[in-house]
């Protein structure tokens, strides 16, 4: 959600549109940061800031609507113009008891109360779903499926971004790009690039925003290359969830010249069945996995990388436990060698560690540029 209003935002932005953003990196109206604690604001916030963005003559938000905030009432009294579907894989099972649960959530906001019309993606097997059960008329897109009504097709795939080309409704097909690496970048790309056409209805914007779009620049914490002039790749990214971890390395992996380093963990008081099969999956992905802290919150941060590490016994990494980010990143960086990519996952854009109710400084970014400088 964040890299797709994100790639809305900047691009509508960058094409001459005054143009809003509201979601986990923050708020931004017109490109100006504007603070607010949650990445679905509560209602009275919520309609506060589109004031201030009609006030300013802001003429669209991209804007993340999350599971909790659609069960909890924080976007009640909005309607849609265009609700967009993008995947759903296992996360917030803290919250909702069970994945059924977590999806009728999320189908909620594609029903006439919430929105005017759905974009759906059809590459998801929820997707699939909601297209089909969905109370609002429904567009449907993807990379694998030819009877959707937007397609990318000649995708060139690079460790920078891709190019492709865009097909929509009526015979509508012009140039994509984006900036960011990975097929399901493409996919969240078509996503933005289909819901500010329809949002708009002007074949012209779709198309300048596309042109901008591939000149644009990355998403905070997405896929974000660290590059200080070091002869391998280091990559900052959000990934802490299943689904979110298997996209990038399994992104990064062909793009490998030798191997694929990663430092992962997982938050404390959230959902514990996760942890041993992102543990897993970054054994079968990676070369060489380093288990580290991330969020631990009110949480035991042994307990919580013990539950990682019980899901690596099966894969082919080589596995190492680190307790302390700071020095689990050095390690990471102080390892790698000409060609070798370094991940480093979990908390992306995130600006500080909480740790027993105490928010601690520390970006991922930062510590990655102080081990390069070191290095």
């Amino acid at each position: 959600k964040t890299t797709t209003t994100r790639l809305a935002e900047s691009a509508l932005l960058d094409a001459g549109h005054r143009a809003g953003v509201i979601g986990t990196v923050g708020t931004r109206i017109g490109g100006r940061d504007v603070k607010t604690p949650l990445t679905t604001p509560e209602a009275p916030d919520l309609h506060g800031l589109f004031a201030r963005m009609v006030e300013e003559g802001t003429e669209a938000c991209a804007m993340e609507v999350s599971s909790h905030a659609l069960v909890m009432g924080r976007v009640d009294g909005v309607v849609f113009d265009v609700a967009v579907f993008l995947n759903l894989g296992r996360d917030h099972l803290d919250f909702h008891e069970t994945v059924e649960d977590y999806y009728a959530a999320k189908a909620d906001l594609f029903t006439p109360e919430r929105a005017m019309l759905g974009i759906v993606n059809i590459d998801d097997e929820h997707g699939r779903r909601l297209a089909a059960e969905a109370t609002i008329p429904i567009l449907t897109y993807a990379l694998h499926d030819d009877t959707a009504d937007w397609r990318a097709t000649d995708v060139e795939l690079r460790p920078d971004g891709s190019t492709f080309t865009v097909h929509g409704p009526d015979g509508l097909e012009f140039p994509g790009a984006s900036p960011l690496a990975g097929d399901y970048n493409v996919s969240n790309t078509l996503a933005a690039l289909a819901s500010i056409h329809h949002a708009y209805g002007d074949e012209t914007v779709v198309r300048d925003v596309a042109t901008a779009l591939a000149k644009g620049s990355g998403v905070p914490g997405r896929l974000e290359r660290i590059d200080e002039g070091q002869p391998f790749t280091v990559v900052v990214d959000y990934a802490h969830k299943p689904d979110a971890v298997e996209a990038a390395l399994g992104t990064l992996r062909p793009l490998t010249e030798s191997r694929l380093i990663v430092v992962i963990g997982a938050g404390g008081d959230r959902d514990t069945g996760k942890r041993p099969i992102m543990g897993e999956i970054s054994a079968r992905l990676a070369d060489h996995v380093i288990v580290t802290d991330d969020n631990p919150r009110t949480e035991d941060p042994a307990s919580i990388r013990r539950q990682v590490l019980e899901g690596t016994t099966g894969g082919s990494a080589s596995v190492e436990e680190i307790g302390d980010r700071r020095a689990a990143i050095e390690r990471a960086i102080g390892l790698a060698e000409p060609g070798d990519i370094v991940v480093v996952a979990g908390k992306g854009h995130e600006t500080g560690q909480e740790i027993n109710g105490v928010t601690h400084p520390f970006d991922d970014r930062d510590v990655v540029r102080e081990a390069l400088a070191r290095r």
